[in-house]
């Protein structure tokens, strides 16, 4: 019952989503996209992120927009805006979890752990010295999140070590920026933009 109720509070109101359509056509309007386009490129997209929710890391852009590009073609349409905004706004703990996998695959890789913290983390020494250390946590992450010993990180082993432990969400860095989410969370959904 308690469950019900946290989703129903996190559900995307009917004149939310109006606004966020109101919100897209502007936003595409303003943007210098090809005329063949009928939404975001990445481009504008990427432009938008680091407008509204202030993102400036590339790798943390590009996940997003995959995210919300969910016909891969390179686009954001009006759907993938509100699907991707609501996941932004209102996400479900489950929502937030698909957001690692976006190759498509079904695993992170031990190459994709690697560049995720080589990103994520600040380089105090020599490149050499920084991936020695980034391949040591990616083989501790590895042991920790790896329950079938496979080499890699299925949706399930993810699910199952980020239910345990809540803060193994952002081991990869971020990937929602909540912070700027909940501050710019009203002023997106009454358009004020």
């Amino acid at each position: 019952m308690r469950e019900e109720k946290e989703e129903k509070k996190k559900t995307i109101k009917k004149s939310e989503v109006e606004c966020l359509i109101r919100l897209f056509h502007s936003l595409v309007e303003r943007a210098d996209v090809r005329h063949d386009n009928v939404g975001l490129d990445r481009n504008a997209f990427r432009r938008i992120l680091h407008s509204i929710f202030g993102m400036t890391d590339d790798m943390l852009m590009n996940r997003v927009f995959f995210a919300f590009d969910k016909d891969n073609d390179n686009c954001i349409n009006v759907k993938e805006w509100v699907k991707g905004l609501s996941v932004f706004l209102r996400g479900t703990f489950e929502e937030k979890l698909k957001f690692y996998y976006l190759n498509g695959d079904g695993y992170i890789s031990r190459e994709e752990i690697f560049d995720m913290l080589k990103n994520s983390l600040h380089q105090a020494s020599t490149e050499e010295e920084t991936d020695e250390g980034i391949k040591e946590l990616v083989d501790i992450t590895l042991k920790k999140m790896d329950y079938d010993n496979d080499g890699k990180i299925s949706f399930a082993d993810f699910e199952k070590a980020v239910r345990e432990e809540r803060l193994l969400l952002e081991v990869f860095g971020p990937c929602l920026p909540e912070a700027q989410v909940q501050c710019q969370q009203s002023k997106l959904v009454e358009g004020k933009f």
